[in-house]
């Protein structure tokens, strides 16, 4: 029964490069009553050294939600996603990837590799604020993640 199991906050790793679209995330990640950590890092490599536990991040939690942008430094968004889906140990993350882009090839390709989410980023900040609130609504209030004992 849904009552029966109880919802714990979900770590959410934040993988993007512009610092003002990484504020306004987790500022719209934060608003309402769910306390989730939001973990930031700037580059693919970042990300990569996160999720696969090493320095400076070996004692990081395991994320249950990954915000991927696609355009990153050192390691593409589309590079870290193949990554992620090939690790037995993390494929089960859901993975929603995040672009100022909407080609569908880019969609496609996304997908193709895994990802569980492709979100196109609005220009103007109040609509990127709302598509940020639904992602939250759904991914950490209604979706329900397997545990890890991984963590």
């Amino acid at each position: 029964m849904l009552g029966e199991w109880e919802m714990e906050p979900i770590e959410i790793l934040l993988v993007e490069d512009n610092p003002d679209h990484a504020e306004l995330t987790r500022r719209s990640l934060m608003s309402g009553s769910v306390a989730n950590r939001v973990a930031w890092v700037k580059d693919g490599q970042e990300a990569l050294d996160y999720l696969f536990k090493k320095e400076p991040y070996a004692n990081a939690p395991r994320p249950g939600l990954i915000l991927l942008d696609i355009n990153l430094p050192k390691v593409n968004g589309l590079e870290v996603l193949k990554k992620i889906k090939e690790t037995e140990d993390l494929r089960v993350i859901p993975v929603i990837m995040l672009t100022t882009s909407d080609r569908d090839e880019e969609a496609l390709k996304c997908y193709n590799f895994g990802a569980n989410s492709f979100i196109t980023k609005p220009v103007k900040f109040t609509e990127f604020s709302e598509k940020v609130k639904s992602l939250k609504l759904y991914w950490l209030l209604v979706n329900r993640p397997p545990k890890s004992d991984a963590s």
